[in-house]
């Protein structure tokens, strides 16, 4: 059955008046009748008796309009469902990158994320960890790519990677010849390093792998890993860097040598606010569960 001819039909049964029921349905009081003609040859009985100036239910229109009222109801409802639906699978996502990160894991989440809801408005940014971090905190990004350890316990961080930490040295430099460099060769090296403020976690856990025992003789700082390398190049100092990063870059002067073992690595996560969790949220952590299970780690 036409639902929009139920509707007329239950409108006609509470105004019961042809004229009352268009002048609501803001249609003509003729197209009414042949709309109603129409029901009742479908239903095979007659369902509204005319009388002058009203019209009143039949026996079989008193069944037919409750019936009708229900299954208008419940059309209502599958249709509201549908659009909540519609609405999940649209909406907006506002990403972060951390400038030190781009491509392998990071790149695979964002693109299947990408495939599975065209819908959904991407947003993105890139800047650093304390950034993203703040960001998350304060309601401007629902998730960010971020350079663990976090110091901050509001959030929840998934860890999706690690890659080797590299030390850059000019290619004039006396380590430049050395296949694998010990920590003991690297103490009291002049170094260059981004601001600590920048990313803590990652900041920490580096010096702490490269320069176990002290002996991090930071003499420079610079804004990012393009700047760290460009300084290494210059001749006067080393760094230790992503792996992923420095041989993207490759500046001219610099080399990229190992560490021994136990080797130095860094981490990559997600992270985001357990209590702002929107659906298009979700559905990046339900990519993030598909790719690397929940207590698994990347291939």
């Amino acid at each position: 059955m036409d639902l929009r001819r139920l509707h007329y039909f239950v409108v006609l049964a509470e105004e019961e008046s042809f004229t009352k029921a268009a002048d609501r349905l803001h249609i003509t009081q003729p197209a009414l009748s042949q709309q109603l003609r129409v029901l009742e040859r479908e239903l095979g009985a007659r369902l509204i008796e005319r009388g002058p100036g009203r019209c009143t239910l039949t026996a079989v229109g008193t069944v037919a309009v409750a019936e009708a009222r229900e299954l208008l109801a419940q059309a209502g409802s599958a249709q509201a469902r549908i659009d909540a639906a519609v609405r999940e699978q649209s909406g907006r996502l506002r990403l972060a990158y951390t400038r030190s990160a781009r491509g392998g894991m990071v790149d695979a989440i964002v693109s299947r994320f990408r495939e599975q809801n065209p819908r959904v408005e991407l947003i993105s940014e890139t800047a650093w960890t304390a950034p993203n971090v703040e960001g998350l905190l304060s309601g401007r990004f629902d998730v960010a790519f971020v350079r663990p350890p976090l110091y901050e316990d509001r959030l929840c961080c998934r860890t999706i990677g690690s890659e080797e930490l590299l030390l850059a040295v000019p290619s004039g430099h006396r380590l430049a010849r050395r296949g694998r460099i010990t920590r003991e060769e690297v103490v009291d090296e002049p170094a260059v390093m981004w601001p600590r403020e920048n990313g803590p976690g990652m900041f920490d856990r580096t010096v702490g792998q490269v320069w176990p025992n002290d002996g991090f003789n930071l003499v420079r700082h610079e804004p990012d890993d393009e700047q760290l390398l460009r300084a290494v190049a210059e001749g006067s100092v080393v760094a230790a860097v992503p792996a992923g990063r420095a041989r993207a870059l490759r500046l001219p002067g610099v080399r990229l040598r190992r560490f021994t073992a136990p080797v130095p690595t860094v981490d990559i996560g997600l992270a985001y606010h357990p209590r702002r969790v929107s659906p298009a949220t979700q559905r990046l952590i339900s990519v993030l569960d598909e790719l690397i299970p929940p207590g698994g780690s990347a291939d």
